[in-house]
């Protein structure tokens, strides 16, 4: 009882839980002074519903065998479980696992005790991206993809492609028609990013087909980015 409240983090990684990131894993390492007990507090983060825990559980290292998550600053996961579980606490009723009561205590411990932990920082994933096609357009075409899927950039399903380009984009998108031709390439070296899943890729080959055409319907548009069409024609062509 004397040494748990001292053990010392020795390792941190972060990942996609499933597939298509609509969870992710943010775990630490830790190890007693004397060398004994190491063990991994193992946080489940929701992606798909605004990021708060939904689990947590205290593992032995062996778990990370089958995990496809990379190594990290582990000032940097235990920020992100911090602000997952503010998150939690700040949502009623938010739909957490049975498992994760018995877990909190000693998960959130785990994560106070890392010195300096980064909080609210940045997703790097789109920061890590190299893979912008060299095409008119791709720069507008990323920006607006990048502002779609917000703080959540690792949540890429076949499902949220759907909802970009068939609803998002032409409800809330005013994009050139160079983006416009450049963003099935765009969204398609984005999905390479994320571990080229095929089943996205052929979501995204078949609902980027209509595009343009989706792009053009004003019945489509929402009122805000009629309002801001008008103001443009209202402003003219720009010096």
């Amino acid at each position: 009882m004397g040494l748990m409240g001292r053990a010392r983090v020795e390792g941190a990684w972060y990942g996609m839980a499933d597939l298509h990131g609509e969870q992710a894993l943010a775990i630490l390492s830790f190890v007693y002074p004397n060398g004994k007990e190491p063990h991994l507090a193992v946080v489940a983060i929701d992606q798909a519903h605004g990021g708060f825990t939904v689990d947590a559980v205290i593992e032995e290292p062996k778990f990370l065998d089958d995990l496809d998550v990379r190594p990290a600053d582990p000032a940097l996961v235990a920020g992100r479980i911090l602000d997952a579980f503010d998150l939690t606490d700040a949502v009623m009723g938010a739909p957490v696992a049975d498992t994760l009561p018995a877990a909190r205590a000693i998960v959130l411990a785990r994560a106070r005790a890392v010195e300096h932990p980064l909080r609210h920082a940045p997703d790097d994933t789109v920061t890590s991206f190299a893979g912008l096609p060299d095409l008119p357009g791709a720069n507008e075409a990323f920006a607006t993809l990048v502002e779609f899927v917000g703080d959540r950039p690792s949540w890429w399903s076949p499902a949220r492609v759907t909802q970009f380009l068939t609803s998002w984009l032409p409800r809330e998108a005013i994009l050139s028609d160079a983006a416009v031709s450049a963003m099935p390439q765009v969204l398609r070296a984005w999905t390479r990013h994320l571990g080229d899943r095929p089943e996205v890729l052929q979501r995204v080959e078949a609902d980027s087909r209509d595009l343009p055409q989706a792009m053009a319907d004003e019945l489509r548009f929402s009122l805000a980015k009629r309002l801001r069409l008008a103001e443009l024609r209202h402003q003219g062509p720009q010096d």
